[in-house]
C-alpha cells in the first residue's frame, strides 16, 4: 500500500493476455441491434434511446451537473437530438418534451421535462442520461444472451411538455 501506483490488482485484458481458447480475445457479433418488439422498430416517431453517463458520474453515483464532455451545464434533465430528427418531429432546440416507451407491455413509461439539445447523433436515435432515463425502460426488454436491460436501444416518442423551465439543480452542501 505504500509502494508508489497503490496496490496493483490484476487484471488479465490490461496485460493483453486472454484466457480464451485460441488465446486472443474473441468477439461476438450481435445477432440483432433492436433487442426490443420489432413491431416498434422505424415506426414514424419513434426514435432509440440511448442511455449515457456524463463526465463526473461513477455509475449511478452523480458528482456534478456539468458535463464538459457534451457541453452541458447546470443539468442532466436533456435529450440529445440529431438536429434533422429535431425539425423533422416539428420541435425547437432548447424545448422541453416528454418521453414515452414505445412498447406496448401493458405498462406505461415515462419521464417528463427533458430540455431538446441539438447533438451529433445519428438519426434515429436519442440520448439522455442514466439514471435520470430509467424510468422508460423495461426490465423484460433486455439482450437475450446477457440478460442485461437494452439502456442502449429503448424505443422512445417524444411529446410537448407541460414544462417551460427545469428547476435549478441543487447541490449538497451549500
Amino acid at each position: 500500500m505504500f509502494d508508489p501506483g497503490g496496490i496493483i490488482r490484476p487484471l488479465a485484458a490490461r496485460e493483453r493476455k486472454w484466457n480464451t481458447r485460441t488465446g486472443k480475445a474473441n468477439f461476438i457479433p450481435p445477432t440483432q441491434l433492436f433487442a426490443g418488439d420489432m413491431a416498434t422498430f422505424g415506426a414514424e416517431g419513434v426514435l432509440q434511446l440511448v442511455t449515457f453517463r456524463s463526465n463526473d458520474q461513477f455509475n449511478t453515483t452523480v458528482y456534478g451537473f456539468d458535463d464538459r464532455f457534451r457541453g452541458v451545464k447546470g443539468t442532466r434533465m436533456v435529450v440529445f437530438m440529431n438536429s434533422a430528427d429535431i425539425a423533422a418531429l416539428g420541435f425547437r432546440e432548447g424545448e422541453f418534451v416528454d418521453l414515452t416507451t414505445a412498447m406496448d407491455e401493458g405498462v406505461a413509461r415515462a419521464a417528463h421535462g427533458f430540455r431538446i439539445v441539438a447533438y451529433d447523433i445519428p438519426q434515429g436515435c436519442v440520448g439522455a442520461y442514466f439514471p435520470e432515463a430509467n424510468a422508460l425502460i423495461p426490465l423484460g426488454h433486455h439482450d437475450r444472451q446477457a440478460l442485461t436491460p437494452a439502456y442502449k436501444a429503448t424505443p422512445v416518442r417524444l411529446a410537448r411538455s407541460a414544462m417551460t423551465e427545469q428547476p435549478q439543480p441543487e447541490l449538497m452542501g451549500r
